[in-house]
């Protein structure tokens, strides 16, 4: 079995500071990234910033600096946010770096020379702030200006000389990858809607401008820079040193196992990224998820709208874990989600505070003071321990299965309902009572303290510093995190002392008007 993985975020674009939307899509890699690491995978996990384009070089002009400058600048606030995110990324790639552009002009000059780019004219509808070309039946008129139907992102007409890229040669052969490979795209929805618009026709895909020259040049041709998005989808291959196919990190890595991705963004990368692939004959990968967006209100958020919401703002007065727990089980993932102070407060109060905090201050307490702070040596599982121990032993293959088909709602309910079993558990089972059955208290006590310890292992992809806080009562490092130990029900060593710990969630009071 293949145990490398390798995930990638879209590449953002700088041209404003990050916004929630940007910091879903990293929260829910970084969340594949650290479970698929736990589960014993070498995992290369890569995120970045896409550098290039005209609405870029216009950002910087608006700030009346040069334009690497302001990139620097701009790509320093996401790659701070990584670190306040807590994500494990093995990479952060810049579109302006050397390495990058090497790959980029490597892979043009490989489409040049298998026939795939020719010279001719561009006359059409391009947007600036989507960086893409509309046909007539994509643009719609409001307020008497032209803008994409889709994006609602204003367009303008561009006539000009440019390279093309023989997109429409490769549209008979997607439709076949995608028949013969159902999973490449998800969910259903967005595959469904991808072969919709390939079945509709493919034209050939302008892939150079000269109106400006804020890019990557076009290799012997000073007048032309590369598409931004032929330039920005590289960034998968140019971080494993591609054109380098014989480097250990291509030969480990490449395909990809899944490049995660926002909806609005899908066609490039399951249209005319396979289409680049394809004819520059490099494997594709293996899978491409179109997530939903995060709303302010009902709309998407966008610097234009002023509807940006900070995350960081919102970890300064809740905390990291919280916004990564609400992000992961609020957000139905493949479905569009908002947030809300509201609702947040609601997942800390419940979830957080009163069902994983709770049950580990009640049974570590109860086992300082009944069982002298250590982990009971002699207990007897009987059925209704076994029950819920084996909860975990007979659904480990699915949750593998469920995490590699992206359903990240069946892992979190799986969590919530376990929590809300053991509390019960523990509450029906009242140990308090079996002070004179002590091998009985030993192991209601044990069995609680073991799911404990399993259920903070599953969460630790999702909140990993609260759960590396939990384990502490146990003397469990970050490194002794491994998931197939989960069917173990005998994990935790007899005998050892455990630790009381501070309070992992503070329940937040409401204030009613």
């Amino acid at each position: 079995m293949d145990k490398n993985f390798y995930i990638t975020t879209p590449i953002y674009y700088p041209s404003a500071k990050p916004h929630m939307g940007h910091a879903y899509s990293s929260i829910i890699a970084d969340f594949f990234a650290r479970f698929k690491k736990i589960d014993g995978f070498d995992v290369f996990f890569l995120t970045g910033t896409d550098e290039h384009g005209l609405k870029i070089q216009r950002a910087a002009e608006a700030k009346g600096i040069p334009t690497l400058e302001f990139c620097d600048e701009i790509s320093k606030t996401f790659k701070d946010l990584s670190k306040i995110l807590n994500l494990t990324n093995t990479d952060f790639i810049r579109t302006t770096e050397d390495r990058h552009k090497k790959s980029v002009q490597s892979l043009w000059n490989q489409l040049k020379e298998n026939e795939d780019i020719y010279l001719s004219k561009y006359s059409g509808w391009y947007s600036i702030s989507d960086e893409a070309f509309y046909s007539e039946e994509e643009i719609e008129e409001f307020e008497g200006n032209k803008r994409s139907i889709s994006s609602k992102s204003a367009v303008e007409w561009v006539d000009e000389e440019s390279f093309f890229f023989k997109l429409s040669k490769w549209e008979k052969p997607l439709l076949e990858y995608y028949k013969k490979n159902p999973n490449f795209i998800s969910p259903e929805s967005r595959k469904n809607e991808v072969i919709n618009f390939v079945k509709s026709g493919l034209k050939d895909l302008s892939v150079s401008r000269k109106s400006f020259s804020w890019g990557i040049k076009v290799p012997n041709n000073k007048e032309h820079v590369i598409y931004v998005w032929l330039d920005a989808l590289t960034n998968y291959i140019s971080a494993l040193n591609y054109p380098n196919k014989d480097n250990d990190l291509y030969k480990k890595f490449w395909p990809a196992s899944i490049h995660l991705i926002g909806k609005d963004i899908l066609r490039f990368h399951a249209i005319y990224w396979p289409a680049f692939l394809m004819a520059a004959k490099i494997p594709l990968p293996k899978r491409i998820y179109g997530h939903g967006w995060i709303l302010s209100g009902e709309e998407k958020m966008s610097k234009s709208k002023g509807n940006i919401l900070d995350p960081i703002e919102i970890i300064d007065k809740y905390g990291l874990d919280p916004l990564r727990y609400y992000l992961i089980k609020e957000v139905s993932f493949g479905n569009d989600g908002n947030i809300s102070k509201e609702k947040l407060e609601d997942c800390i109060n419940s979830d957080l505070a009163n069902n994983f905090g709770n049950l580990c201050q009640r049974v570590t307490a109860f086992a300082t003071k009944n069982c002298g702070g250590k982990i009971p040596d002699k207990i007897n599982f009987d059925k209704e321990d076994l029950r819920l121990l084996n909860k975990f032993k007979s659904n480990l293959n699915l949750i593998r299965d469920k995490i590699d088909n992206q359903d990240i709602n069946y892992y979190i309910s799986f969590i919530v309902n376990t929590l809300f079993e053991t509390n019960k558990y523990f509450n029906d089972q009242e140990p308090w009572k079996k002070k004179d059955q002590m091998t009985r208290l030993n192991t209601i006590v044990y069995t609680t303290l073991e799911i404990v310890r399993k259920i903070s292992f599953m969460l630790y992809p999702i909140i990993p510093e609260s759960s590396l806080k939990a384990l502490k009562i146990f003397n469990i490092s970050e490194n002794e995190i491994n998931f197939s130990s989960l069917e173990n029900h005998e994990y935790l060593k007899k005998g050892i002392s455990i630790n009381s710990i501070d309070i992992l969630f503070k329940k937040i009071e409401k204030i009613n008007d």
